[in-house]
């Protein structure tokens, strides 16, 4: 370990940090401290960062936005990489535009680009928190489209094997699912994406304005603001995870510091002195609540991220809580 540290603050200087909170690089504003941190501001950065955490054998996660998952109480053993890669560049394929852009560029900000330069394709993306990485990873979405829609391809590092080119069918994108996400819950080295291209139409501005413009609408009318992780579940087949909450009684619901949200169930609210604790409790009282009432097992759409530590008792773990969490 003292080999890795020495390795890691010649290379990133005041870029790393050992026991770094994290909590104000969450969304949900909660977790513990990461045992080593460094900001990778290239994706050569990137790459060695996740590269020199593989070779020393040392558990690594990387952050992006911060949304989207929860951070244990406890912290991570292992080196955090906050993903601050953000190049974006532009070209033509002789018919459309392909933007590439390092996984570390927020979502929102490369729609709002896009749309002022008259290219459509992102705009669903154009208030949904997070990182271009992150959106690839969970092939995040929002009103009818998805990132599968328009990734061309991804550039990934696979831990082991070196950087690969993952065309958007090798992602196996399914409802906020894809072939590198089940690669991390089986327990495998996670692979890091450095950047991603998406194919996109040219449009007039005035068009997709408009059209970015009734998006964000619809979220402010539709979604509570404050420190939230994003949505907590997974819509299940034929329903919507906030309808199931919301019918079961449960919006206003508080444990510790954290509560449903009165204007969509399916987002939990932090009151400002939440434990990460307190909110996998919630999760898991909804879970089992929506599954007496409605015989519906919902499944979580945040990633637990950290030390956790679960015993198997039923009585006191869901089993989304036992498959989900993922020690680092």
């Amino acid at each position: 370990m003292s080999s890795l540290i020495e390795r890691l603050q010649t290379r990133f200087e005041d870029e790393f940090h050992q026991d770094q909170p994290l909590a104000k690089f969450t969304s949900a504003r909660v977790g513990g401290k990461a045992s080593l941190f460094v900001i990778a501001r290239t994706r050569d950065e990137l790459q060695l960062a996740a590269e020199l955490a593989y070779e020393y054998r040392i558990p690594y996660f990387v952050l992006g936005g911060g949304s989207n998952i929860l951070v244990s109480d406890e912290g991570v053993r292992g080196l955090v990489i906050q993903n601050r890669c953000k190049r974006v560049k532009y070209r033509s394929n002789g018919v459309n535009v392909v933007c590439t852009a390092d996984s570390g560029t927020n979502l929102s900000s490369l729609a709002r680009q896009c749309i002022n330069k008259g290219l459509s394709g992102l705009e669903w993306a154009v208030s949904v928190p997070g990182t271009v990485g992150g959106a690839v990873f969970g092939n995040a979405g929002a009103h009818g489209s998805d990132t599968k829609a328009n990734l061309v391809s991804a550039t990934v590092w696979e831990p082991g094997k070196g950087m690969r080119y993952m065309a958007n069918d090798e992602m196996q994108y399914a409802y906020r699912e894809s072939a590198l996400k089940e690669e991390v819950r089986k327990g495998r080295p996670r692979p890091v994406i450095l950047s991603a291209e998406f194919e996109l139409v040219p449009e007039q501005v005035s068009v997709l304005q408009a059209r970015a413009d009734g998006f964000v609408a619809h979220r402010k009318e539709t979604q509570p603001s404050g420190a939230t992780m994003g949505s907590m579940f997974k819509n299940p087949e034929h329903f919507y995870a906030g309808y199931l909450i919301d019918t079961a009684g449960l919006k206003g619901t508080r444990m510790g510091g954290v509560h449903i949200s009165k204007k969509h169930a399916n987002f939990f609210l932090n009151d400002d002195n939440a434990t990460a604790k307190d909110i996998v409790n919630l999760l898991d009282f909804v879970y089992q609540q929506v599954r007496d009432d409605f015989n519906v097992e919902l499944e979580p759409e945040v990633e637990l991220v950290g030390d956790w530590y679960f015993n198997d008792k039923r009585e006191e773990n869901s089993e989304w809580r036992l498959a989900d969490s993922e020690e680092l």
